[in-house]
């Protein structure tokens, strides 16, 4: 499963195009920042949510990653939210990294349009997000632990948030946090709209979010698990004591250029990245075991193509939109396949060619080809 080659995607001609962020019925400050963001055509994700939300339908939004889901909820709750002052919205997300990109996004969004956000994320000073969250910001974005920590602190009410967005749900569900999501549904007024979007929802957790929404659009742009022009393949791996060796070996190669590493654990990624740093790469880690400061400066250090390498365990693979990612790397296998969908979408995006490595053992190289 880990061999697929990439296919040239087609471009569609460009009198086929008619749909432009310009034609959505959303308010012109919103639509001048939207062209500042050099965004003129909608994705496919986008022309059939961003309608949906702006009529104030519940919705299950499923595309793969890098297709603008992001942008598909947040474009439509920044416009009600400028045309309704007393409307709030709660985003949750299962990643600090997710929180932090979204919240950036948001910003994008909104300048000049006086609408002010707090971002409540673990590894960050509480002090000063009990301060954001005592301007009455009309969008919280954060992780389940710090808005429950917040929540039980009475710090953060919910009763008066009539939006709600879960990204990644998948994931939330998968790791364990749909407890918590019951909770925040709890405090949320039972008049809402609920908004839930991945790239991937299993039937068992579409049968779960189906008790949290109402008469929900549901849409799918989705046409395969991976996405067409991220080429992949394998390193069958004969001798796990050279294994470094052959990873060296790779990075050294022409067109190596920004390249993002997974692995397992925490250790694991720590000890690669002290040896490839060792053998002179330009490096930085990405684990839970970080404090979030050194979290974003290493994150940020990448985007800005100051380090080469990206190592990371599992909490990089969803939703981060880093541009020109020239390769992702399973120096360790994933858990699942939806896993592995998840990290390979890192490359690949806005419409490049990508390519995804797998390392193997040998004797299993019978999953390559399941």
């Amino acid at each position: 499963m880990f061999i697929k080659r990439a296919s040239l995607l087609q471009q569609m001609p460009e009198q086929t195009i008619s749909q432009q962020f310009s034609d959505f019925n959303i308010v012109d400050y919103l639509k001048v920042n939207i062209q500042n963001k050099d965004y003129t055509t909608p994705t496919p994700i986008q022309i059939q949510a961003i309608p949906a939300i702006l009529e104030g339908r519940d919705l299950i939004g499923l595309a793969n990653t890098g297709t603008g889901k992001t942008a598909a909820f947040l474009i439509p709750i920044v416009n009600k939210i400028f045309k309704d002052r007393n409307q709030k919205a709660l985003i949750i997300t299962p990643t600090r990294e997710l929180a932090v990109q979204i919240n950036d996004e948001l910003k994008s969004f909104t300048a000049n349009m006086s609408i002010y956000s707090a971002l409540l994320i673990g590894g960050s000073n509480m002090l000063r997000q009990i301060s954001d969250l005592r301007r009455n910001p009309h969008i919280v974005i954060g992780t389940p632990g710090r808005l429950k920590d917040l929540i039980e602190r009475h710090q953060l009410k919910l009763n008066d948030f009539q939006t709600f967005v879960l990204d990644e749900v998948d994931l939330m569900v998968d790791i364990g946090f749909i407890s918590e999501v019951k909770y925040f549904l709890s405090f949320l007024p039972s008049a809402r709209q609920s908004l839930f979007f991945s790239a991937t929802i299993p039937p068992k957790i579409r049968a779960i979010l189906q008790a949290f929404v109402q008469n929900p659009v549901t849409v799918s742009v989705k046409q395969r698990d991976t996405a067409q022009n991220v080429d992949q393949n394998v390193v069958r791996v004969e001798n796990p004591a050279g294994k470094i060796d052959q990873l060296h070996d790779l990075l050294i190669k022409e067109g190596f250029d920004k390249v993002l590493i997974f692995g397992r654990t925490k250790h694991g990624i720590e000890k690669l990245n002290k040896e490839l740093t060792f053998r002179g790469f330009k490096t930085g880690a990405l684990h839970g075991n970080k404090r979030q400061s050194q979290r974003k400066r290493t994150l940020d250090s990448f985007k800005r193509n100051e380090i080469q390498i990206l190592l990371a365990t599992d909490v990089a693979s969803r939703g981060l939109d880093i541009e020109n990612v020239t390769h992702v790397i399973n120096y360790d296998l994933p858990q699942t396949y939806d896993d592995y969908i998840h990290r390979i979408g890192r490359t690949g995006r806005a419409g490049k060619t990508g390519f995804a490595l797998t390392f193997v053992n040998a004797y299993s190289t019978h999953y390559a080809s399941r």
